[in-house]
């Protein structure tokens, strides 16, 4: 039987073992990732960390809304702190297998913060242009480029391998926390003081991540043999990822689900303002619905006991959420709206989730940042493709229209590479043999 699948119909359960199928998520299994000391001291460096990255995204949109009035100049500032992930993603992903990762990590973070301290000093100095917060996006583009394939490939030397799923969905969690406390944070010391010092304070947040990873205490990994070249290294992983069909379709439902499915986030100010005729307060109200979704998703995923079942999980994760955006697109009134938009969030949680942990388990471990690296780089680096599709198509056929069509496509993106990573899964074999 395959490690990713649920037990067959034929295989014989005892009643424990059965109720534990039936009812896979348990509160006493929710945090279980915690009882390794490592963990424990990644997830409150992360915390502060990832409120502090929350707060600069706030002040920095606030800033260049200030300076120019433009949603352009936003756009260029979101597409240009994303296109070096795409670009530069899988070089990120051969750095995490060539390098030890928790020095890559430190590195990272020490070079974000040196971003954060920098554009604060410009805008405390009143000195600060757009041209340069476009620069400074770009710039921690390309740290995310290494530090996020780096970050995901390094969950399993804090956890192991069983808790894997456990911890995954519980970074998720630490992201849609932050990504709640964080602008909260940012609209008081906005108001109080400036964008300057929500930069000064992201800067700071960073120390408490490079404390956690500097006070880990990790196994040393064995000697690896001498590295082949950089272009060797690329070429294995394209090729590993090509000649895996389990991988291959796990990319591919990535692919379309974040091309396609996510990118409704970026009309939700035009169905809060155009559709319902509300100000603020609605686009606070479905941004909200859509990150309580997200969180309950995380949850979910993190309080599974059995790591198993991803592949249906995902499957129909890409189910709920591409029904959940059809009902959206069609809600009458905003209220029911914000109900809707609450699935597509926890179906993507899922979804991402349950990919996530596949990819690590299929990969060997000399070969998990190049894996994860290909997530990272079709998770995120589609994004700004995906808000351009779903912006223009909303121009000429209307917001309500186009979510839609994007949920019809994301039900086409789970019931094809969705039931391919099903086949593939059935047929990879337990994870003992994958890695």
């Amino acid at each position: 039987s395959s490690f990713f699948s649920s037990p067959s119909p034929s295989t014989r359960l005892d009643a424990p073992a059965r109720r534990a199928y039936l009812s896979p998520v348990s509160r006493s299994d929710l945090f279980r990732s915690f009882r390794h000391r490592n963990y424990r001291l990644y997830f409150s460096g992360q915390l502060v960390s990832l409120t502090g990255t929350w707060m600069q995204s706030t002040a920095q949109g606030w800033l260049v809304y200030r300076l120019t009035g433009s949603s352009m100049a936003l756009g260029m500032v979101g597409f240009a702190s994303l296109i070096p992930v795409l670009v530069l993603g899988l070089f990120g992903g051969v750095l995490a297998d060539r390098l030890p990762k928790r020095n890559l990590l430190i590195a990272a973070q020490a070079l974000a913060m040196l971003q954060a301290a920098a554009l604060s000093w410009l805008t405390y100095s009143e000195q600060v242009q757009v041209w340069q917060v476009v620069a400074f996006a770009a710039c921690l583009g390309v740290v995310n480029a290494v530090e996020l394939p780096t970050r995901h490939s390094f969950v399993v030397e804090m956890v192991g391998k069983e808790d894997l799923h456990n911890a995954i969905a519980l970074n998720s969690s630490i992201f849609h926390l932050a990504r709640v406390l964080g602008p909260l944070a940012a609209g008081v010391v906005l108001g109080w003081v400036g964008e300057g010092a929500c930069f000064a304070i992201n800067a700071a947040s960073f120390l408490a991540v490079i404390a956690g990873l500097a006070a880990m205490r990790l196994e040393h990994s064995p000697p690896k043999p001498a590295p082949a070249g950089v272009r060797e290294h690329l070429a294995q992983g394209l090729a590993f990822a090509w000649k895996t069909p389990l991988i291959r379709a796990i990319l591919a439902l990535i692919s379309i689900v974040s091309l396609v499915g996510s990118s409704n986030l970026i009309l939700l100010p035009v169905f809060a303002g155009d559709v319902f005729g509300r100000g603020p307060e609605g686009l606070g109200l479905l941004t909200a619905g859509s990150g309580v979704g997200s969180l309950l998703g995380a949850l979910f995923m993190a309080g599974r006991g059995k790591a198993a079942g991803f592949e249906r999980l995902a499957f129909r994760g890409g189910l709920l959420m591409g029904a959940a955006l059809v009902l959206f697109a069609n809600a009458p009134s905003i209220w029911l709206a914000a109900v809707c938009i609450v699935p597509t969030g926890f179906g993507f949680m899922a979804l991402m989730a349950s990919c996530n942990t596949m990819l690590q388990l299929c990969a060997p471990d000399d070969m998990r940042g190049r894996v994860m690296s290909l997530y990272t780089m079709l998770y995120m680096g589609t994004a700004p493709f995906g808000a351009l599709l779903a912006g223009g198509m909303a121009q000429w056929l209307g917001a309500p229209v186009t979510v839609g069509i994007l949920g019809v496509c994301c039900l086409a993106g789970a019931l094809g590479p969705g039931r391919a990573v099903g086949r593939a899964a059935c047929k990879a074999g337990p994870v003992k043999d994958l890695s």
